[in-house]
């Protein structure tokens, strides 16, 4: 996969992405991650790429023309026009299902903001979505954008050991992931739960989807409406929410 970052700031990504296992796989050769730095399509002595907003107003907003040329020098090497997006906070709330999404891609192209925000010419030219990583606003787009490429680099195949290093994990099935132990086996009087400890893989995966279940009860029950849940589960679920309200109540 190879994703371009239109940015100001691309040594602020490349410390963070050029480290544990997305650095591993970019020296591996499996992402192809490039910093393009708008400023040096600035087109001007200073290497300035922000004026003052039409109308009035504070701040400083990005203007069309670097970002639109860093955009061509992307096109220029690409073999087919990559999918573009804008980090916004008005853009489609970013979780799994949209970096199940986006691992799909064969190329990716984010685009980083600043100030006051874009000018909205370049966006309506080249941009295919906006996407927000949550309801709050950043200093810039470049924190959003590491937390969509470690997201969506890690699902792409050869970057993590197996499939299931992540098809287990928290929400990407709908559901929180199971507790996890390691040893010491006791620790400060806690023990770890003696299934784990029996071999018998068939009741460890029963119970690690029993705790997965009630764990998403307890924390988002509001991801069960989309999770595939068998009657049984409905069932226990109930249960655990009646438990809950009697506890309470009290």
């Amino acid at each position: 996969m190879r994703i371009d970052c239109l940015t100001l700031f691309p040594d602020m990504l490349r410390r963070a992405l050029e480290e544990s296992i997305i650095g591993r796989a970019i020296k591996a050769g499996i992402l192809d991650i490039r910093y393009i730095d708008i400023r040096d399509y600035a087109g001007n002595k200073h290497n300035r790429v922000d004026d003052a907003p039409y109308g009035g107003g504070m701040g400083m907003v990005m203007q069309p023309e670097p970002i639109y040329r860093a955009f061509q020098s992307v096109l220029d090497t690409a073999k087919d026009r990559p999918r573009v997006i804008y980090m916004s906070p008005q853009g489609r709330l970013f979780n799994q299902s949209v970096a199940k999404e986006l691992a799909e891609e064969s190329h990716l192209v984010l685009l980083c903001g600043h100030y006051e925000g874009v000018d909205e010419r370049v966006l309506e030219e080249i941009v295919d979505e906006e996407l927000s990583i949550g309801d709050y606003v950043l200093t810039g787009g470049e924190i959003p954008a590491l937390a969509v490429i470690d997201a969506v680099a890690r699902m792409v195949p050869g970057v993590l050991p197996s499939e299931e290093a992540y098809s287990e994990e928290s929400l990407y099935n709908g559901l929180l992931e199971y507790p996890q132990y390691t040893r010491p086996p006791v620790f400060l009087g806690r023990e770890v739960p003696p299934v784990l400890l029996s071999g018998h893989h068939e009741n460890i995966s029963a119970w690690r989807r029993e705790q997965s279940v009630k764990r998403t009860c307890q924390k988002r029950p509001e991801l069960l409406e989309q999770a595939d849940l068998t009657e049984k589960e409905k069932e226990q679920i109930e249960t655990w929410l009646a438990e809950t309200e009697k506890e309470a109540s009290r």
